[in-house]
């Protein structure tokens, strides 16, 4: 860890942090220990028995200047609000497994219709990842569930949209009709 301590007529300061005054017990008892050349136990703590560097500056002739605070530009990920049914952002767990939902599909694709992939989060935890094309309808999903998994047969479940939650119960709505073009659905079990 790279520390810098300032001192100051008034005081010393750590990394461009607060004023602290010479006549606090505990400061003395910091300036000791670095004079000892040892390392203040309150830095111990800080780095948790690792490597201290503590480079000193001299401004003893000036009275303590609180510094500006320096601009940082947001160095985050930043995240899209407001999107009715979000893209499918996940990734198969391995290419394979993509394409064993693909080839074990029994839903016949017009190539020459626009098509889309829907992945379907399964109440068991697996997920399906299959291509339909925009024209077929929730039913058709609800068919392909069944048919990879025969246990959902008996099962009374029903599918619902991700963020903002919403139950598909129209099953004659076309994919493209129920804004589902490209996301993932979650079957819940009744």
């Amino acid at each position: 860890v790279q520390i810098l301590l300032k001192l100051w007529r008034n005081g010393f300061s750590l990394d461009d942090g607060e004023l602290r005054s010479y006549s606090d017990p505990t400061n003395a008892q910091f300036l000791e220990s670095v004079k000892r050349g040892e390392i203040p136990v309150e830095l111990q703590r800080l780095v948790h028995g690792g490597q201290v560097n503590l480079d000193m500056e001299d401004h003893q002739e000036q009275e303590y200047v609180k510094p500006r605070l320096r601009f940082k530009a947001f160095s985050g990920e930043g995240q899209k609000l407001g999107s009715l049914t979000p893209e499918i952002v996940s990734t198969p767990s391995s290419p394979e497994e993509e394409e064993k939902s693909i080839l074990n599909a029994p839903v016949l694709i017009d190539d020459s219709m626009p098509a889309t992939k829907i992945q379907i989060r399964l109440a068991d935890g697996s997920r399906l990842i299959q291509r339909f094309n925009q024209t077929h309808r929730i039913k058709d999903v609800r068919d392909f569930i069944i048919q990879s998994r025969p246990a959902f047969a008996t099962t009374d479940f029903v599918l619902v949209t991700t963020f903002p939650n919403k139950e598909l119960t129209d099953e004659s709505l076309t994919l493209q009709e129920a804004d589902i073009l490209n996301t993932v659905i979650l079957q819940q079990l009744k």
